[in-house]
């Protein structure tokens, strides 16, 4: 009897999760589906949309005779693997120095580093706007290198932190005893122990820097321009061109997705690291 209980337990909990899962799937499914439809046949009925209309790649070839795809792809890739790589070299120090050698205003930071996240950033976009204007950083790769850094910095420092905690500081007091320098113990000893954090906090700084929306389209234009405001650019005064929209933003998510997906064990293994002693 506890058996049959447990089996319909174990089943009922796979549907409700399997349902959830597709929830949660779906409008990017349905992204997929209207991207391989015409114009005139994407703003129909759903059912007519599946059935009712033929699929074709048309949009795929608009967008990329429209716009150069590839140029996008790339200030994504420079962009928020510049800022992951800046931010960690920032961040390191910083959550070392806070896990290691804690003062009494050690948490006090952490909070405001923390809340700073909780600030709106249209709060910050005219200072910061008329500062990039000033020292020509408007437009440019570099430019918005830093203000991704800096939005995530938080972020970065709080993960790194987290996970050097976990990490006996008697490890670290054999080495200085045994003649490591600061470099040495933290490229040495700390940097090898802490990689499955340090892994998960690189690819969650990069997904959170690809998928930026308010500052790359508030402080691009054309020469540095990503991914998103690739896909902002297809929203006009005219309205929304919807199979031209799901196609830009499939070519947009698809790189992001594949990376999550095959670093998908990494990214779990990370943010449960020192979960379980």
């Amino acid at each position: 009897m506890a058996r049959a209980v447990s089996t319909r337990t174990k089943t009922f909990n796979t549907v409700i999760a399997g349902t959830i899962g597709f929830l949660m799937f779906f409008p990017i499914l349905w992204i997929v589906i209207l991207s391989f439809k015409a114009e005139e046949d994407a703003i129909r009925a759903p059912l007519e949309v599946l059935f009712g209309s033929a699929w074709t790649t048309e949009s795929y070839g608009t967008v990329q005779a429209r716009s150069d795809y590839f140029k996008h792809f790339s200030n994504s890739v420079i962009i928020s693997v510049g800022s992951t790589i800046l931010g960690l070299l920032i961040a390191i120090p910083a959550a070392w120095s806070m896990a290691f050698v804690p003062s009494k205003q050690t948490k006090n930071v952490l909070m405001w580093m923390l809340s700073t996240k909780m600030l709106p950033p249209v709060g910050v976009l005219v200072p910061i706007y008329l500062v990039f204007r000033d020292f020509g950083l408007l437009d440019s790769r570099i430019g918005l290198t830093l203000v991704l850094t800096l939005i995530n910095l938080p972020i970065i420092v709080w993960m790194l932190y987290t996970y050097f905690r976990e990490i006996p500081g008697e490890i670290l007091e054999a080495a200085r005893m045994d003649g490591a320098t600061l470099r040495e113990e933290i490229l040495y000893v700390l940097a090898p122990m802490a990689v499955p954090g340090m892994a998960s906090t690189v690819l969650l700084n990069i997904i959170l820097a690809w998928n930026e929306a308010f500052w790359t389209i508030n402080l691009t234009a054309a020469n540095a321009a990503p991914l998103t405001a690739f896909i902002a650019s297809y929203s006009s005064p005219e309205g929304l061109f919807y199979a031209k929209l799901s196609a830009a933003s499939v070519m947009a998510i698809a790189p992001i997705l594949i990376m999550g997906w095959f670093s998908q064990k990494q990214l779990v293994r990370g943010l449960t690291f020192g979960a379980v002693k």
